[in-house]
């Protein structure tokens, strides 16, 4: 084996992939590594999503000394000894600590003077949420960063860059079930890769192409499937939603008290039921949209362990509310239909200093005129909850009951 992983770890930002929402262009992060003004930080989030890469990047950005340990074996005599070697320098060293979720408290309280003072830039990584992990003091003085799983492309951007520098016969479905069944964990994918590279040679002494059968012995169940995903905080968020859409209040508490005890990020769950309130509730309860936005503003300010009080009182009301995906269903169709071409000019009355636009309060609230140059109809009317009112006013309005 090659330990592609490894001699594929990006050299530059330029070359890093995914995470733009964290190091993309024109982002904070981005600019203080310029400015080198860079924060403490903790990055979590699943695993080979590019947290040590990164780390290490930031260090040599900043062309300071970059010291890594593992919590899991950190021992506060030998990290102390380290620290010391560079007390008087000139270019602080760069600290991470890999699994940082593991450290003890009293490890914990070792690094509070070193980031107080800015004796050291400290970067942490971990696939768990660090909230309840680290101490309130160490979070008072660090950023969290939330890493997310890389997407499809950027999977592919990886792979293409490997067989560019390693290349090997590989089939386009071979290509497609190592990007698939890694479940956007870049690690997991070069690892398979690498092991299906250590193939045999035919009777012309040529490379076997990998093949999807290759890589189905390797691994035959994806990454995205396996049950030790049951807990992770994607397919607990997802049962939360599924539960509160299919109306069972129950199953939603579970779900949320889940994700409230593995630490979870209370704005993170908030921001999911706004969107959630919108896409399966809608006009059926408008009402539900605001206590959904009204819950993201107050455990934005609140946290926990009070926010847990405000989360469920959220989830109990959705999950009791009439459900409708009519809001949801109507835009999609309008932009798929404007997508497939279908762009129509502006009728003449309804444009800007118009002196054939008839204005509605003058005819009671509503005239009959032209606002699309032909009916379209993406709105389906429905008797669910409000909906029903909202049906019946639109049909009273233009005279129609």
């Amino acid at each position: 084996m090659k330990n592609l992983a490894n001699l594929l770890r990006p050299k530059t930002l330029e070359a890093f992939i995914g995470q733009s929402q964290i190091i993309g262009q024109d982002t904070p992060l981005k600019n203080a590594i310029a400015t080198g003004n860079f924060p403490h930080s903790f990055f979590w989030g699943p695993p080979g999503t590019g947290k040590t890469t990164l780390a290490r990047l930031i260090a040599q950005e900043l062309q300071r000394p970059f010291l890594q340990y593992n919590a899991t074996h950190f021992k506060l005599e030998e990290f102390r000894l380290a620290q010391k070697q560079y007390q008087n320098a000139l270019l602080k060293p760069v600290i991470f600590i890999d699994e940082v979720h593991r450290l003890s408290k009293n490890q914990q309280e070792c690094l509070l003077p070193i980031m107080e003072n800015h004796d050291a830039l400290i970067l942490g990584a971990s696939t768990e949420n660090p909230y309840y992990s680290l101490t309130g003091a160490i979070r008072s003085r660090a950023f969290l960063f939330e890493f997310s799983r890389l997407k499809t492309s950027e999977m592919d951007q990886v792979l293409q860059n490997a067989l560019k520098h390693y290349p090997y016969p590989i089939e386009e479905e071979a290509k497609d079930y190592l990007i698939s069944s890694s479940g956007g964990d870049a690690r997991a994918m070069l690892n398979l890769l690498d092991v299906a590279m250590s193939g045999v040679v035919d009777e012309k002494n040529q490379k076997t192409p990998i093949t999807i059968t290759t890589l189905k012995s390797l691994r035959p169940t994806s990454l995205n499937d396996g049950s030790s995903d049951d807990d992770t905080h994607y397919n607990l968020a997802s049962a939360l939603i599924k539960s509160i859409r299919g109306s069972d209040e129950n199953a939603a508490l579970y779900y949320l008290a889940r994700l409230i005890c593995g630490g979870e990020n209370p704005e993170f769950i908030a921001r999911r039921l706004v969107i959630l309130a919108s896409e399966d509730i809608g006009n059926a309860n408008p009402n539900a949209l605001n206590l959904a936005t009204s819950t993201m503003l107050a455990v934005s300010k609140i946290g926990y362990p009070e926010a847990r009080i405000i989360l469920s009182q959220c989830v109990i009301y959705l999950s009791c509310s009439p459900k409708s995906n009519s809001a949801y269903t109507a835009i999609n169709d309008t932009i798929a239909t404007i997508n497939k071409g279908e762009i129509l000019p502006i009728p003449k009355n309804i444009l800007p200093h118009s002196k054939t636009y008839r204005y509605p309060h003058d005819y009671g609230g509503w005239i009959e005129q032209k606002y699309l140059q032909k009916p379209l109809v993406f709105l389906k009317h429905t008797q669910k909850g409000f909906e029903k009112n909202l049906h019946d006013w639109i049909k009273k309005i233009k005279g129609k009951t």
